[in-house]
């Protein structure tokens, strides 16, 4: 029998609140995914003014770092054109995303879960998921 780590409610929720003050520092309205380590949905904000596009990349991106373990970013530097990893963005049923602003949430060097943020520019969506995860690990 295996025995799974994954986000609480309590969990997401912090991450949720650190991700929103720093694009509150930015006045960047942004959405915001947190998934278990299966990449799937716990808690979901969406800040007044934030883009209907950012509502579902939000969570792909969540959903990515979840199951791929690692950022989003990092598949963007890989999957180039004529790389080996060309092509892995139209995985998951589509929902592979390359673009910056998702990351695994670790406890213990395990995956627990995700967060992705999208609203602004990849770095300011970047910045945010950051932060959230900062304020996770402080609390």
């Amino acid at each position: 029998m295996l025995t799974i780590q994954r986000l609480s409610a309590a969990d997401a929720e912090r991450l949720i609140e650190g991700a929103e003050a720093k694009a509150r520092e930015l006045d960047v309205p942004m959405c915001i995914a947190v998934t278990d380590e299966a990449g799937h949905l716990i808690a979901f904000k969406r800040m007044d003014g934030a883009k209907q596009l950012s509502v579902k990349l939000s969570d792909d991106k969540a959903h990515t770092a979840a199951l791929a373990k690692r950022p989003t970013h990092e598949y963007n530097e890989l999957c180039q054109p004529g790389s080996l990893v060309f092509g892995i963005h139209t995985s998951a049923g589509g929902r592979f995303s390359i673009v910056g602003g998702g990351y695994p949430v670790l406890a213990d060097g395990t995956v627990v879960g995700a967060i992705g943020v999208s609203g602004g520019a990849v770095e300011q969506d970047m910045a945010c998921a950051e932060a959230g995860l900062a304020a996770f690990d402080g609390g």
